[in-house]
């Protein structure tokens, strides 16, 4: 199998970077919400996604395939645009879900998504922005109680795999 045609290489695969942190007090926020729904489908790196911010709807399948397996920093992510036939589809498939709001703030000068997680999660909220491969991690915000970019446990597909108990016992450990 030629390099191009293994999962997370070729011309659609993208590196994406992304540095995370716990959130205590939220910032302000001042742009549209966006309301998100992610489905793990189980036993794979895909995850389906519908995104709606009240005019429109998105959804996606991607596909994140880490470059250390470790560590949840660095992935290779490629995405697909699906019809809403299409995204029903594949709905039908065993997944892990997590829903959340989420919205966009500017800090420094840069773009970051805070995510306020439902469910079992309540109470549980990220930050993220994206880096490029060669730029230092930022410092951390005001609003953030600690840098959380390298431990797994908060990455999409590990929150969503965790049980409702398990991921309550996340929140109340965090509090």
């Amino acid at each position: 199998m030629s390099e191009a045609r293994r999962p997370g290489e070729g011309r659609y695969a993208h590196l994406e970077r992304e540095q995370r942190w716990l959130v205590g007090r939220p910032p302000a926020f001042d742009g549209p919400l966006i309301e998100i729904r992610d489905r793990y489908l189980t036993g794979t790196r895909l995850r389906l996604r519908r995104a709606e911010n009240g005019s429109s709807v998105v959804h996606k399948l991607g596909q994140k395939v880490r470059v250390d397996p470790e560590d949840p920093e660095l992935v290779k992510l490629t995405n697909i645009y699906l019809s809403d036939a299409e995204y029903s589809a594949l709905t039908q498939l065993g997944a892990n879900e997590l829903s959340k709001t989420r919205r966009r703030i500017d800090h420094d000068g840069r773009v970051v998504v805070v995510d306020a997680f439902h469910g079992a999660l309540e109470g549980l909220m990220l930050a993220e922005t994206e880096l490029s491969p060669d730029e230092p991690l930022v410092g951390l915000p005001p609003f953030a109680l600690a840098d959380v970019t390298h431990d797994d446990r908060f990455s999409g597909g590990a929150l969503a795999a965790l049980s409702p108990e398990a991921q309550r016992g996340l929140v109340a450990e965090l509090a």
